[in-house]
């Protein structure tokens, strides 16, 4: 204990790094904060970021005190206007070396807040400010005169549609490396020209739904800038793809295509193949106007994708996915969700083609609508696969058989989303919770087949367990309580027959429970939730059964107690 402390603090983060896999990791440091105060101090050190919502304003003084380094604060949950600009007031009188602020989801940019914050954190590098009711060329001034070495600038989804001009925000943003101005459909060609010849650090642009641009407009303006990394925008059917691809092939450093819901055609893709990008991730999502040709030409040209995204291309089918997968040994993340002609032997392809396989969407598909002897030879060659998070939801032909044959090839699955499968039943689930022993996240909303969940055996790595709308009862949650040591968050959300000995068993068994939702659950009594706060000093996040009688005082001493109850 004797160690100075920042070894302590390289030890931390040496832990976070090989053992954190990706989770919060500020619930990962609080374990280490309950060993000593010495360790408090050191993890208090470690956070940087904060999410801050109504029921925390009270608190705040208290939480900026504790967590001196603060670089990004998240207020896109603060519901009042009023209540931001005081919030913001309030920051800029702590010594905080902010970086990055998120004020989304407000009718109007506080800007009193701003200058406010200004004045004493003029170093603020990114800026989101997406879904303003209404955004106005003094708003845009302001930014960029309150914060001028901004890098990273969000102000998509304006609700109302106002004239904004860009060019004098632009003249005063010189270090912008990534920008999205999605929704606003004034947005015009001579804008993004502006935008790219004055901002030489562009590396990202974003832009889609925006019906005023152009083909070539596009063209002529990704020409300005050589570095570009990555390009969302809208195609549409009108423009010429000659001069679109000629400039695209003029970026050397272009990784990222994002084309979603536009118009693409075959010519596009073909002539994109011939290019040389080094493509990294692409983009199609809803793009209607191609065929398998013009993706095949693509892919079999573009070798080294490693996110691709097909949603929606209703053209698919086993074969297609079977002969693509070929190309992908590098894929990372494949969506191939609303593909309603795929099945079984669509993933199993892409399970034994392309070894890094980590996560596959396939919502809406028709995963289990084929024979098992039409599988068979593929599934024996698929060996010890990667995949951590596989999303089948809204597939009405998945069935225990499946289930079971999923189960004995990913080992390594953390997240399963199986939410209206309703043909799966609880001997389906028990076998992927007994074979696959790292799934943390498991959705089972509306599994109207789910009735009870039966675990005689320990459940120690799920975290999130997602139960609403399924017709499960106590005997589920005894069960849960017993094997589910480790729960965090458990959605109980109108699950009818469940009663409150039954939350009771959870809330008493399970010691690291964080959240639970109880909405609409009629049989759970509401004098429960009073007990529930203080038998688990670790929840924080109470969905109070109807009828739950919630006074102000009441509500204050709840979140005393660290637990918010809504």
């Amino acid at each position: 204990m004797s160690l100075p402390d920042e070894c302590w603090e390289s030890v931390f983060k040496f832990l976070l790094l090989h053992d954190g896999d990706g989770r919060d990791i500020h619930r990962y440091f609080e374990s280490l904060s309950l060993v000593s105060k010495h360790f408090l101090s050191i993890t208090n050190r470690l956070r940087f970021s904060l999410a801050i919502s109504d029921p925390t304003l009270p608190f705040l003084t208290r939480l900026f005190h504790r967590f001196p380094n603060l670089s990004s604060l998240d207020l896109t949950r603060i519901t009042k206007q009023t209540d931001l600009h005081a919030l913001l007031f309030q920051i800029s009188t702590f010594p905080f070396n902010l970086k990055s602020l998120k004020i989304s989801n407000q009718s109007t940019i506080p800007a009193n807040g701003l200058r406010a914050l200004s004045k004493t954190i003029p170093s603020l590098t990114s800026l989101t400010c997406s879904n303003i009711v209404s955004l106005h060329d003094n708003d845009l001034v302001l930014i960029s005169d309150c914060f001028p070495f901004l890098q990273e600038l969000d102000l998509s989804n304006t609700q109302k549609e106002v004239n904004v001009e860009l060019n004098a925000m632009v003249l005063n943003l010189p270090n912008l490396r990534k920008v999205n101005l999605s929704g606003h459909y004034n947005i015009n060609n001579s804008m993004l020209l502006h935008l790219c010849m004055y901002c030489e650090f562009l590396q990202e642009i974003v832009i889609l739904r925006s019906s005023f641009i152009t083909h070539d407009g596009i063209a002529s303006s990704i020409r300005e800038r050589p570095g570009l990394r990555s390009l969302s925008v809208r195609l549409c059917l009108n423009g010429s793809h000659s001069n679109f691809i000629n400039s695209l092939v003029s970026l050397k450093s272009l990784t990222c295509l994002d084309f979603s819901y536009s118009d693409v055609s075959d010519h596009l893709l073909s002539s994109l193949a011939d290019t040389g990008l080094l493509l990294r991730k692409l983009i199609l999502q809803g793009c209607r106007g191609y065929s398998y040709v013009g993706i095949f030409n693509l892919l079999s040209k573009c070798q080294f994708l490693q996110y691709l995204d097909l949603q929606e291309a209703y053209f698919l089918n086993d074969l297609h996915v079977l002969e693509l997968s070929s190309f992908l040994g590098d894929l990372l993340s494949i969506n191939v969700s609303q593909c309603t002609s795929l099945t079984n032997f669509a993933l199993f392809s892409l399970l034994r083609n392309c070894a890094s396989l980590s996560e596959v969407r396939m919502e809406y598909t028709s995963i289990g609508k084929v024979s098992e002897e039409s599988y068979n030879i593929l599934i024996n060659h698929v060996g010890n696969s990667q995949l951590k998070s596989l999303c089948l939801a809204h597939n009405r032909w998945l069935r225990d058989e499946h289930i079971y044959m999923f189960a004995s090839i990913l080992p390594n699955l953390q997240l399963f989303n199986l939410r209206d499968c309703w043909g799966i039943s609880e001997e389906g689930i028990g076998h992927v919770l007994r074979k696959c022993s790292k799934i943390r996240y498991l959705n089972l909303t509306n599994c109207v087949g789910l009735k009870i969940l039966r675990m005689n055996f320990k459940v120690s790595s799920l975290e999130v367990l997602n139960l609403s709308e399924c017709g499960i009862n106590d005997s589920s949650l005894y069960a849960i309580s017993k094997s589910c040591f480790g729960l965090l968050q458990l959605d109980l959300g109108r699950c009818y027959d469940v009663t409150e000995k039954g939350v009771r068993q959870v809330v008493e068994s399970c010691t690291q429970l964080r959240e639970i939702n109880l909405q609409e659950c009629r049989k759970v009594a509401a004098g429960v939730v009073d007990s529930m706060v203080f038998i688990r000093p670790s929840l924080r996040k109470i969905t109070a059964p109807p009828y739950f009688p919630c006074s102000e005082s009441k509500r204050k001493l709840f979140l005393r107690h660290g637990c918010l109850v809504c």
